[in-house]
């Protein structure tokens, strides 16, 4: 495997989530928010101990790794979705 493939392989063959194909190009931050925030609840072998946890890692992992080749206009939605992952995770612990 080629070192700049090696971050691609990670988020497709993930021992930590098993993900939505295609979510980190979704165009709806709710959408991709909500679509980590179920992988991590239903994974058994997330690394993080918290589901809310196991999901921000694998989104900021992606979009550290993607970097400069990251557009514009998808680098804002996955930001925004990292927002609507704090609110999911809020609402979660409120209704605790």
């Amino acid at each position: 495997m080629h070192s700049k493939k090696w971050s691609q392989n990670v988020t497709e063959h993930s021992d930590a989530l098993d993900l939505d194909d295609g979510v980190f190009t979704w165009k709806d931050p709710k959408r991709i928010a909500r679509s980590l925030m179920e992988s991590a609840e239903n994974s058994n072998r997330r690394k993080a101990s918290s589901p809310y946890r196991s999901a921000m890692s694998m989104l900021t992992f992606y979009i550290n790794r993607a970097g400069s080749g990251l557009g514009a206009e998808q680098r804002k939605v996955l930001d925004d979705a990292k927002d609507e992952l704090r609110k999911l995770h809020k609402q979660e612990t409120d209704e605790k």
